[in-house]
């Protein structure tokens, strides 16, 4: 029929042999690709009803010309992600090359302290006698107190770290001196600060920067005093004196010659302190001796109530961020870090790593980095440690107060009236003290 579809007519299957016919290999092929066929139709269907379900894209046509709404949209923002790894970025714009210049010349001052002939003449000046002898005393009683604890408890510090503490006490106590405002020379009255001065060329001969220029204020003498501001520690085992610079740098020199690893911590709200490696925990140590602090990493913050932005440490080895450990609290204790981004103190801190680290051994190298992997957990524990405790000190009565804190004394009998020994002596009848109300 013109026009009319044609219907595909059903093979004919091949006739079945009769019984005791001889079968002949046609048949058999012919068997065979009808079972090939059946299966790979039965395939065909199966794989058609999975990709209902599961459907790929379909490929995108480039020929045709995209639709106005895509054209104009914008691709989305990945501005909410968090927790993504920074990817360190060298320096770009002016600000972050100053910043990056700036630390690089920070990190010099602890190579200085790596002179073995000048370490041995530091030693002469400290009462080596006295520190051992002390730091012996210490750590024999720390070793009993471990051993009264049982369970084979380590002691709270070794015997180095014993060591760098007797040294901080002769150093705070007898050895170096604050200075202010200089006395007069000539009469030993105060003085007023003038200004400044231009170093004189022994004074720079001898790593002065900068002279600070005093006057003295009683009337009869007016003598003018110069006070240098020495940048060599070996130099300030003369002068013995100065303000938190100087302190900073001469104790770390000075815990350098005694055997210790020491870093120098720099902050960016002009203040500095050092840090000494600890071989009995595995880990940095706070040693401020301007205040004679053993592991207060806290007393800036909470205890001076300062802001702190950045906290780098600096040591003959690399640099390390170590602000996590100075700032517990981020939402009071921080300050904006607005110098460089993320990314890029990054990558500073890995140039100056890789800049120290050139010439070690791969054995070397390989050590230290495991120390650096050791401390970023350890840092990053205390943001977690910071967080839990901020939130244990949540009270479930100030959610529900709206935010307020009830009386305490009312919450604490509101505790006490649950507890068992108050619903006892209300069973017997006997009278209650106001103690249960009062929580005490």
């Amino acid at each position: 029929m013109d026009g009319s579809r044609q219907i595909p007519r059903r093979p004919v299957p091949p006739p079945r042999p009769a019984p005791g016919a001889q079968l002949d290999g046609n048949w058999a092929q012919d068997l065979t690709n009808k079972f090939r066929r059946s299966l790979s139709t039965k395939r065909m269907n199966d794989l058609s009803n999975l990709s209902r379900y599961h459907s790929s894209p379909a490929p995108i046509d480039y020929s045709s010309p995209i639709p106005q709404h895509l054209s104009t949209a914008t691709p989305p923002s990945y501005s909410s992600l968090r927790n993504i790894p920074l990817v360190p970025t060298p320096p770009q714009d002016a600000r972050s090359l100053r910043f990056k210049n700036m630390l690089h010349s920070l990190s010099n001052m602890p190579c200085k302290w790596e002179n073995p002939g000048l370490l041995d003449e530091a030693l002469r000046v400290v009462p080596l006698e006295q520190i051992y002898s002390e730091a012996e005393e210490e750590s024999q009683i720390l070793m009993a107190e471990a051993e009264s604890l049982g369970n084979g408890k380590k002691p709270a510090w070794g015997y180095q770290d014993c060591v760098v503490r007797a040294l901080l006490r002769w150093f705070k106590r007898s050895f170096f001196t604050w200075v202010n405002n200089p006395a007069c020379s000539k009469c030993g009255m105060p003085t007023i600060g003038v200004g400044m001065a231009a170093p004189l060329p022994d004074e720079q001969a001898r790593g002065a920067n900068q002279v600070e220029l005093y006057k003295c204020s009683f009337e009869e003498c007016q003598a003018y005093e110069r006070f240098p501001r020495y940048n060599d520690a070996f130099v300030l085992l003369q002068t013995r004196r100065g303000r938190v610079g100087e302190w900073a740098n001469c104790f770390g020199m000075l815990c350098r010659a005694m055997g210790s690893r020491v870093r120098w911590v720099w902050n960016s709200e002009d203040h500095v302190w050092i840090e000494v490696y600890s071989m009995h925990r595995k880990k940095w140590i706070h040693v401020d001796p301007c205040e004679e602090a053993w592991d207060k990493p806290t007393l800036y913050t909470q205890g001076w109530n300062k802001k702190l932005a950045y906290c780098i440490a600096f040591s003959a080895d690399g640099a390390m961020d170590v602000t996590r450990r100075y700032v517990r609290n981020n939402a009071k204790y921080s300050v904006e870090r607005i110098r460089a981004p993320e990314s890029v103190l990054l990558h500073i801190m890995d140039e100056i790593r890789a800049l120290r680290r050139q010439n070690m051994s791969k054995q070397d190298k390989f050590r230290l980095e495991g120390e650096d992997m050791r401390e970023n957990r350890e840092l990053r524990q205390i943001v977690i440690n910071s967080i839990a405790a901020e939130i244990c000190k949540i009270v479930p009565g100030e959610v529900y107060n709206g935010g307020r804190r009830g009386d305490a004394d009312a919450q604490k009998a509101a505790e006490a009236r649950q507890s068992g020994m108050f619903q006892f002596q209300l069973y017997r009848g006997e009278p209650v003290s106001d103690s249960f109300y009062s929580g005490s």
